[in-house]
């Protein structure tokens, strides 16, 4: 105490210091092995949970040698075709002792199945297992493009899983209801809690209606509905964003679900920051964002995150190295060990700015809640939410372009010294070897070939028969067939029989109109352009499912007077070809942000041709400068990447090259 401090000064510091939340790092890439091995030395540097990122074919149902996981296996994620893949990404990591986090939708039931069964085999009891399955259908539909079933199957699946863990895994979280890609895709912190508590109202009620679990249970069902979050660079909107969340949870699991016990009204939540605002120009000001954005979800005690995951600086222009993620780590370190962040109560108790900031989003995130439920609940309304969300990021990107919302090193400040986190010549981030595809095949197919075939045969139809009986849960026979030895692929193919696929809306026409004053020049110029407006169909080859940017250009362009084919996501360069083809367009403007640029667009490029269209080729993704000289040589005409914010330009850009196309002899 200080001689001039009074003595009778109480201290607001909390009789013992709080435990840190869980810390994550997102990754996953190459082979199961490789990821185990980055596993063991995040853990060895102080990570205290796994959240483990899946490649793209595992994430939608197929093993590496189906024909459409070309150029996707094991480039944003670990690929996990069977139990041989689950031993080897766990190996040397006790199931009981790890809490482990999986970014996984559609074949959520089958990547828990081979947890599960991974952990039988290592002798382990299941009932001590704890962790958490992403498991939100929803926003994929509405945001991230990971999907296979349609909403009523995909339901199911969520229903069985739940019921399933709440009997068998009393510790495991088995849905992360996702608002995180929705504040990606343009949400606003209205649109983010109201659709996430829209889609976990969805989920409680579907549990309710199938009677998998008894009257009694049912608030230990509602105690294990976890969130998953985003947090924003404005971090006292974010801070108010997370203690509307934890008001409106705690009324709906009391009033709607009659939840007494308090501990079970908590609102459980996981936060991954922002990674749509890091940017590829001077990438070093990302370190000040991921800091900013953490600050926003651990500052209030009362609505701390339960678990964190930060991303990497260099996650605009690539996959993150080893030391990349130890940066982040170290990040999270020095805040809950160095700063006195968990010494004291809440900070903003007492706060008129907060607290006025928070009611008005609880009022407003109630009215759009209610809205949709008297749709008939989030799984009617995916194509209205959809089309706002468009319109909500059109809004967004137009405040960044016109310098309305400023982005620092992006539309302001641009002036910079060379960056030696980016020097040419240094490799900035991890590239997977494309020998790994090949590599993963020969893996499946000796898989198979040494497995017990009728063991999976009985498994496969076990499974096909549950899932046709709506009375059956699908858990048991899921985890049957990972122990038989089936494959992702298999597992899915046998859903897809019975279920059937499903194309998600576009949205595309909710955000038309939001560019009329920046583009009127350009649309006029299209208007008159001679042989009629010109004809861009925009393109999304491979088994990527963000579909942000695509969107976003399919919207400006309408406005610039193009007319506009968008086909949504997840077609092949054939299917692409033949609509180029008989759509008769100008240009195919192709996005892909997996890092499969190499593989699809050249073969795009050879369909095109093969099917007799002469249409120019215009490619948009995260493609590093030496990859883009490559598209170039192979006979791409235009290459963006997210630094090429300025979409009036791009589309000038576009305009012209397709005036000088139609100039050509």
């Amino acid at each position: 105490m200080s001689p001039s401090e009074p003595d009778n000064v109480s201290d607001p510091r909390l009789p013992s210091r709080d435990k840190p939340w869980v810390m994550r790092t997102y990754s996953g890439h190459s082979t199961a092995k490789a990821s185990n091995e980055l596993y063991r030395n995040n853990l060895a540097k102080g990570q205290t949970g796994l959240s483990i990122a899946f490649d793209l074919p595992t994430q939608i149902g197929y093993d590496p040698d189906s024909p459409l996981a070309k150029g996707e296996v094991g480039k944003v994620g670990v690929p996990v075709a069977h139990l041989g893949h689950m031993r080897q990404l766990m190996e040397g990591i006790p199931a009981e002792k790890m809490n482990t986090s999986m970014t996984i939708n559609a074949t959520a039931a089958w990547l828990l199945g081979l947890y599960v069964a991974n952990a039988m085999e290592q002798g382990a009891d299941i009932s001590a297992l704890s962790g958490t399955t992403q498991n939100d259908i929803v926003k994929e539909y509405l945001s991230r493009g990971t999907y296979i079933f349609p909403p009523e199957h995909s339901k199911r699946l969520i229903v069985d899983m739940i019921s399933y863990t709440v009997s068998h895994l009393p510790k495991w979280n088995p849905i992360n209801v996702c608002s995180y890609h929705l504040q990606e895709a343009g949400a606003t912190p209205t649109q983010e809690i109201a659709y996430s508590l829209a889609t976990a109202i969805g989920v409680l009620d579907a549990v309710k209606e199938s009677g998998q679990i008894p009257e009694e249970l049912f608030p230990e069902v509602v105690g294990r509905i976890s969130f998953f979050v985003n947090a924003g660079i404005r971090f006292v909107e974010e801070v108010s964003k997370m203690k509307a969340f934890t008001t409106l949870w705690d009324q709906i699991t009391r009033d709607r679900y009659g939840v007494e016990d308090s501990k079970l009204r908590r609102f459980r939540y996981g936060v991954q920051v922002n990674s749509l605002g890091l940017t590829e120009q001077q990438p070093e000001n990302n370190v000040t964002r991921i800091v900013l954005e953490a600050l926003g979800v651990t500052l209030s005690r009362d609505a701390r995150a339960r678990a964190l995951q930060l991303p990497a600086w260099n996650e605009a222009l690539g996959l993150p190295r080893p030391w990349d993620q130890q940066w982040s780590l170290r990040i999270q370190q020095v805040l809950a060990y160095e700063t006195d962040l968990l010494e004291y109560p809440d900070i903003f108790e007492g706060s008129k700015v907060v607290e006025a900031l928070t009611g008005s989003l609880v009022e407003s995130s109630y009215r759009e809640l209610q809205e949709i439920l008297d749709l008939g609940g989030i799984f009617n309304a995916i194509d209205l939410l959809k089309s706002r969300l468009v319109a909500s990021q059109s809004e967004r990107t137009r405040r960044i372009e016109i310098g309305e919302q400023k982005v620092i090193g992006v539309n302001v400040f641009k002036e910079t010294a060379p960056s030696p986190l980016v020097e040419n010549g240094v490799e900035n981030h991890l590239v997977v070897d494309p020998q790994i595809e090949q590599e993963l095949i020969d893996d499946v197919v000796s898989w198979r070939s040494s497995r017990d075939s009728n063991r999976v045969d009985q498994a496969l139809e076990a499974l096909r028969h549950a899932a046709m009986d709506a009375h059956s849960n699908i858990m048991a026979p899921t985890i049957e067939l990972a122990l038989a030895g089936g494959t992702t692929g298999e597992w899915a193919q046998t859903l897809r029989e019975v279920f059937g696929e499903y194309r998600a809306p576009t949205g595309v026409s909710g955000g038309v109109g939001r560019r009329g004053v920046e583009l009127r020049e350009i649309a006029e110029r299209a208007k008159n352009l001679e042989g009629g407006p010109p004809r861009l169909l925009v393109a999304k080859p491979g088994l990527d499912g963000h579909s942000n940017g695509a969107e976003q250009i399919a919207v400006s362009a309408r406005d610039a007077g193009f007319e506009v084919v968008y086909q949504g996501i997840r077609l092949t360069p054939h299917e692409i070809a033949v609509a180029a083809r008989d759509e008769d367009v100008d240009a195919v403007g192709i996005s892909i942000l997996s890092g499969s640029h190499l593989q699809l667009v050249p073969e795009v490029v050879r369909e095109l041709r093969n099917v007799g269209s002469d249409a120019i080729v215009i490619v948009g993704g995260i493609i590093p400068d030496s990859d883009r000289d490559t598209l170039i040589s192979l006979g791409v005409s235009a290459v963006y990447t997210p630094k090429n914010y300025e979409i009036a330009k791009i589309m000038d850009e576009v305009l012209e090259l397709i005036s000088t196309r139609r100039h050509k002899p």
